[in-house]
């Protein structure tokens, strides 16, 4: 599937066939089974983001996938989580295949549990302590709200556009929302966290990271994964404010934690055995629905992990 011209999502991608070599020794041959769309991909179509190599016309896109293995180095059968989606089958190096148990959920898998898992280890979130997450509708937001909770925060508050606040609470699991294009965020922000924020997960970067400044307690964490709204505005940060309540921002990419992610994908697997850790998804069949879904998913018509199954 590749991209063409300018307009929708679904305008600009084209499904097409085509041979697949046969693996190399250190090679398998995938056969995806689900396949997750995220709303980075909006900027990986619009030219790419700092550390991240911008999709290109004419040439394949590449997403996170789940799938069993057909052929090559690894046993024929093995499930298996990969970076090349967007496609039926796929030949890639057995070293980007991170193989996973038998009876693994591929909606787990893709739901970025384990980034949320990890960030919020990681900030760290002590017991009782308000978490706020940005972008709370989306799959790292909705998952983040749910681990929050095992882990054991006090109160769990999100934002979302003004369609998705009502689910947050009555189906998400979170204490509390508000709407992300609220005129007056700070006030948003500190009605719903009435004892302040202590750990901020923050997905879009903008002005809500500007209010999470004024609503934070002293000692607050800000794990800054991601830049959606940060991509079309610059905006500055309050450093006097971030000084005096002595504040910790920090980058997060999973990738420097493998430790993390690690001891994160034995719990996210225990509580998921026993049903704590549901999944909210938004399901569609066949790789000809992804564009459409794609399209959907930029527009903000979906809530949670988004997957095509393949």
């Amino acid at each position: 599937m590749s991209s063409a011209t300018a307009g929708s999502a679904a305008d600009r991608l084209e499904i097409v066939e085509t041979v697949l070599p046969d693996p190399k020794p250190d090679q398998v041959l995938v056969r995806n089974r689900m396949m997750a769309l995220r709303a980075a991909m909006g900027l990986l179509l619009a030219g790419g983001v700092p550390g991240m190599p911008s999709y290109r016309v004419g040439e394949t896109l590449w997403g996170p996938a789940v799938g069993e293995v057909v052929a090559g180095a690894l046993p024929p059968g093995t499930l298996v989580a990969h970076p090349l989606g967007w496609r039926e089958y796929a030949v890639l190096d057995s070293a980007q295949a991170r193989v996973l148990p038998a009876d693994a959920d591929p909606a787990l898998q893709l739901s970025q549990a384990e980034l949320a898992h990890a960030a919020l280890s990681l900030a760290p979130l002590r017991a009782e302590e308000t978490v706020f997450v940005s972008s709370a509708a989306g799959s790292i937001g909705t998952m983040a709200g749910r681990l929050a909770r095992l882990l054991g925060a006090g109160r769990v508050v999100g934002s979302a556009s003004a369609s998705k606040v009502a689910w947050l609470t009555g189906h998400a699991g979170f204490d509390a929302a508000f709407d992300r294009g609220d005129a007056d965020l700070v006030a948003a922000l500190r009605s719903a966290a009435p004892k302040g924020v202590d750990v901020y997960l923050d997905l879009t970067g903008g002005p809500q990271l500007q209010a999470v400044l004024e609503a934070a307690n002293p000692g607050a964490r800000i794990m800054a994964i991601g830049t959606l709204d940060s991509q079309d505005r610059a905006t500055g940060i309050d450093l006097p404010t971030l000084v005096a309540k002595r504040i910790t921002l920090r980058g997060f990419t999973p990738r420097d934690h493998p430790e993390a992610l690690a001891r994160a994908g034995q719990e996210i697997g225990e509580w998921s055995r026993r049903g704590l850790l549901p999944v909210a998804q938004a399901v569609f069949d066949g790789l000809e629905q992804a564009p459409t879904a794609l399209t959907g998913l930029l527009e903000g018509a979906h809530t949670g992990t988004v997957v095509v199954r393949l």
